[in-house]
C-alpha cells in the first residue's frame, strides 16, 4: 500500500509520534476486553433482521421480504466472511480477534450461532409467516395440496417451461460427480436401474433463470394465489427424466463456496485481465457450508460430503424449503394491503422548477446550487430530480466543459451511465473511476468501463492496494470568461435503484474551495499526485482517521474545559479501536457520546468509568440506513461532515473515502434534528445493551408503538417543503 500517492511514505515519523500523544494512545487506563467481536456482532445485526420478520405488527409481505434479507446477507457472510477465517486459517495467517479470540474458536462461535438463527429464519417462515399469508389468500402449497387438474396444468407447464432447460447429471463411473455452483438449489436424486438392479445417484440443478414460484392455475374465479416452489415441481415429475427408472429418494441441497476474490495488483500488468481471471476462479472456491433438508438420508449425506470434500461441522440441516431468498418474489403480487403505505419521494425544495405553470418544467440545477449548499436526503427527496438531474443537464449543457466521477455501483440500466456517455459524445472531457473491484459487482463494473471507453470517456480503474469508494461528481463550467465548480459529494451510490432502497444524504456546493479539494483528489485518482491536506474534506487512507481522532479529542478537551461537548456518528459499522478508544476516552472525560449504527459495532456500553456516557442505537426499517454522519458540539458551534466512510480498518486504511463538511446552518440543524429523533426515547430503536445485546424497543410503557424514524422522517421532510411552499406563495 505504501505505492500508493495516498499514502504518503515521508510522512515525518515524529509528528505521527506527537499526534498518538495528543489522542492518548496508551491504553493503560482503558480495559483489555473493552471491544465486541465483529463477526458475532454482525450476526446480532442479521438477528435484528430476522426480528423484523418476526413482528406480527409489520405488513405480511414485507415481513416475508424481511426474511428473504436475512437469508442474502447470510449467504454473503459465509462467502466473504467465514470464507476468509477458514482461509486465514488454512494458510497459517490466522491472528487472534480484537478481543484476543483465537481464530478457530471465532470460527465455532460463528457456526454454533448461525446453526440457531438459521433455525429460527425457518421456523419464522413455516410456523408464522406461511400460515399468515395463507390466511390473507396467498398459499405456498405442497404437492399434496393440489387437485388432479392442478397437477395437470402444472405439469403442462413442466413440459413446456421447465424440462427443456433441465440437465439431469449422472454420477457412475463414466461420469465424475459433477461440479456444484455456489448458492445454486439442487436436487440429489437416487436411483434404481430396473435393467441392472443397480443403485444410481443424479444431480438435478434447479434452473435458476426460471421463477422459483410457480403460480398455481386459479380455480374458476378463486381469487387465491397458490404457488408451487419449483424443486418440487421438478421432483415430482422426475420419472420423465429418468424413464424406466425407479425414484428412490430425492432430497433438496445448497451449496456456498468461497466467493472473495483476492488479487496481488502489484504484480499485476493487467488489473482488468487479472481480475476477470479470478472471478472465473472464484466460481470454484472451495465450500464452506451445506445445506440440506432435515429428511435427507444418512447414504445420500455421506455421498456428499465424501464429494464435496465438506466435513459435517459445515452441514446445515433446514426443512424446506431451501434459500428462502425466494420470498422476494412475493413482492411482486399486486396486494397494497400486505406491503408499507407508499412513500413519494419529493424534489428537493431548492431545486424545484420555477416554471410552476408548467408540469414538464425543469429545474435548472446549476442555477439552484448558485444560490448556496443543496442538502438532499433520499430516499425521502428524489434522486432522479437531484443527482439524476445534475447529471443529465452537465451532459447537454454547451457550457459544460468536463465532468469527473466515481463509479462503485450502479444499475443494470444506468442513466448515470448514459448521462457520461452522451456527455463525452457532445466532446466534453469526461473522466470516469470506476472501481472494478466492487465486491461482487466486479463484472458490471468491467463492462460498464468498457462500453464508457468505446464511447469516448476516459476511464481509470483507481489505485493499487485501495479501493475507491468515495462519492464525488465534479462539473466544470465555463460562466461568463470563468470557470466554476459544481461539486456532489455523497453517502451513497450512484446508483438509481438503489436510491429508492438505501437512506442516503447527498450535499451539492459551487462552493470554490470544494471544486478544488475535489480536483486534487481526482488528480491524486487518476494520475500522480500526492495531496496531504484538504480545506472541507477529511480523505482516507492518509487524514481520514487522524481528522476525526482530532475532532473528538476537542471535544474531549471541551469537556475537561467545562464547554458544551458532544460526538454524534452516524455509521453503517463501528469497528476501528482508534476511534472506538477515543470515544471511551471522551466519554470518560464527560463527552456525550451517541452512536447510531446499523450494523456491526464493536463498540461497549457496559463498562463502568469508561462507557457511562455511550450510547448507541439501531434503526433498522423499510429502508437501508446508509447515510454517514459526524456531528461535533465545538463548544456550542456545531462542526458537521457527511460522506462514505464507515469505521473500520478497510475504510480507513485501505480505502478512498472523502467526508465534506457541512457549514449551511440550515442543514447543520437538519442534521442534528434528523440525529436526535433516531437517538429519541420516544423512537423505535434497538438499544444496544450489556456484552453486545441488543434489545429492540418499539413500543412505550402503556404499550403504545413508538415512533418510526423513516416514517416521521418522510413525514418531517414533506411537511418542511409545504410550510416553505406556502411562505413562498404568500
Amino acid at each position: 500500500m505504501s505505492d500508493s500517492p495516498l499514502v504518503d511514505p515521508l510522512l515525518d515519523d515524529a509528528e505521527d509520534d506527537d499526534f498518538d500523544a495528543l489522542v492518548g494512545s496508551d491504553d493503560v487506563d482503558l480495559p483489555r476486553d473493552r471491544y465486541t467481536d465483529r463477526e458475532i456482532s454482525w450476526l446480532a445485526f442479521n438477528q435484528r433482521v430476522l426480528e423484523l420478520a418476526e413482528d406480527p405488527e409489520l405488513p405480511l409481505l414485507e415481513r416475508s421480504n424481511f426474511l428473504s434479507i436475512f437469508a442474502s446477507n447470510l449467504d454473503e457472510f459465509f462467502m466473504v466472511r467465514v470464507a476468509g477465517l477458514k482461509r486465514r486459517i488454512v494458510t497459517g495467517l490466522a491472528v487472534p480477534t480484537n478481543i484476543g479470540t483465537p481464530a478457530q474458536k471465532v470460527l465455532e462461535a460463528i457456526g454454533s450461532e448461525a446453526q440457531g438463527l438459521q433455525a429460527r429464519h425457518a421456523a419464522v417462515w413455516s410456523e408464522t409467516v406461511r400460515p399468515a399469508l395463507s390466511a390473507e389468500g396467498v398459499d405456498i402449497v405442497d404437492w399434496t395440496e393440489l387437485t388432479d387438474s392442478e397437477r395437470a396444468g402444472l405439469y403442462e407447464y413442466f413440459q413446456q417451461q421447465v424440462f427443456p432447460v433441465l440437465m439431469p447429471l449422472a454420477v457412475d463411473p463414466a461420469h465424475p460427480f459433477p461440479y456444484i455452483s455456489g448458492l445454486s438449489l439442487n436436487l440429489a436424486v437416487r436411483i434404481l436401474n430396473t435393467r441392472t438392479g443397480r443403485e444410481e445417484f443424479a444431480r438435478i440443478k434447479v434452473p435458476p433463470m426460471l421463477p422459483r414460484l410457480v403460480r398455481v392455475p386459479a380455480k374458476g374465479d378463486d381469487e387465491r394465489v397458490r404457488l408451487l416452489p419449483l424443486e418440487t415441481l421438478v421432483a415430482e415429475n422426475l420419472s420423465d427424466l429418468f424413464p424406466g427408472m425407479e425414484i428412490l429418494q430425492h432430497h433438496a441441497f445448497r451449496l456456498t463456496r468461497n466467493e472473495d476474490v483476492v488479487i496481488d495488483e502489484d504484480e499485476s500488468e493487467n488489473l482488468i485481465q487479472v481480475l476477470e481471471e479470478e472471478l472465473l476462479r472464484r466460481r470454484f472456491g472451495p465450500p464452506i457450508r451445506l445445506e440440506i433438508t432435515e429428511d435427507m438420508d444418512e447414504h445420500t449425506l455421506e455421498l456428499l460430503l465424501d464429494e464435496l470434500d465438506i466435513s459435517e461441522q459445515e452441514v446445515y440441516r433446514l426443512p424446506a424449503p431451501l434459500d428462502l431468498r425466494a420470498l422476494s418474489e412475493l413482492g411482486d403480487l399486486d396486494r397494497p394491503d400486505l406491503k408499507y403505505t407508499k412513500h413519494v419521494p419529493v424534489t428537493a425544495l431548492a431545486l424545484r422548477p420555477t416554471d410552476s405553470d408548467s408540469k414538464h418544467a425543469k429545474a435548472d440545477i446549476f442555477s439552484a446550487i448558485r444560490q448556496g449548499d443543496v442538502l438532499v436526503h433520499h430516499p425521502y427527496e428524489s434522486f432522479a430530480t437531484s443527482v439524476q438531474a445534475f447529471l443529465e443537464q452537465a451532459a447537454r449543457d454547451p457550457q459544460v466543459l468536463a465532468i469527473k466521477q466515481t463509479l462503485y455501483r450502479t444499475s443494470g440500466d444506468s442513466p448515470i451511465v448514459k448521462a457520461l456517455i452522451d456527455a463525452a459524445e457532445a466532446g466534453k472531457q469526461v473522466l470516469a473511476l470506476v472501481e472494478v473491484k466492487a465486491r461482487f459487482d466486479e463484472a458490471n463494473n468491467i463492462e460498464w468501463a468498457r462500453i464508457l471507453e468505446k464511447s469516448g470517456v476516459h476511464v481509470v480503474y483507481g489505485l493499487v492496494g485501495l479501493k475507491t469508494h468515495c462519492k464525488i461528481a465534479t462539473v466544470v463550467r465555463e460562466e461568463h470568461g470563468q470557470l466554476r465548480h459544481y461539486t456532489h459529494i455523497g453517502t451513497g451510490n450512484y446508483n438509481p435503484k438503489t436510491s429508492r432502497l438505501y437512506e442516503d444524504m447527498g450535499l451539492f456546493t459551487a462552493d470554490p474551495v470544494v471544486g478544488r479539494d475535489v480536483t486534487r483528489l481526482f488528480n491524486e485518482l487518476s494520475g500522480y499526485a500526492i495531496e496531504k491536506k484538504f480545506s472541507r474534506l477529511l480523505t482516507a487512507p492518509l487524514l481520514l482517521r487522524q481528522g476525526l481522532l482530532r475532532l473528538i479529542e476537542r471535544e474531549r478537551q471541551n469537556a475537561l474545559d467545562g464547554k458544551p461537548a458532544r460526538v454524534r456518528i452516524k455509521v453503517n459499522s463501528m469497528v476501528d479501536e482508534r476511534i472506538i478508544d477515543a470515544l471511551y476516552r471522551a466519554s470518560m472525560a464527560g463527552v456525550r457520546v451517541d452512536v447510531w449504527v446499523r450494523g456491526i459495532c464493536s463498540l461497549r456500553v457496559d463498562l463502568p468509568g469508561v462507557s457511562d456516557n455511550i450510547r448507541v442505537r439501531s434503526v433498522l426499517g423499510r429502508y437501508l440506513e446508509h447515510a454517514r454522519i459526524f456531528l461535533f458540539e465545538n463548544g456550542g458551534s456545531t462542526e458537521a461532515y457527511i460522506g462514505s466512510a464507515d469505521m473500520m480498518h478497510r475504510n480507513l486504511d485501505r480505502r478512498v473515502e472523502a467526508l465534506v463538511s457541512v457549514t449551511r446552518p440550515t442543514h447543520v440543524k437538519e442534521l442534528s434534528q434528523f440525529f436526535d429523533l433516531a437517538m429519541d426515547d420516544g423512537s423505535s430503536t434497538w438499544h444496544l445493551g450489556a456484552e453486545g445485546s441488543w434489545e429492540r424497543h418499539h413500543r412505550g410503557p402503556d404499550g403504545e408503538p413508538l415512533v418510526d424514524v423513516q416514517d416521521r422522517t418522510m413525514t418531517l421532510i414533506q411537511r418542511r417543503r409545504r410550510a416553505r411552499t406556502a411562505r413562498g406563495s404568500v
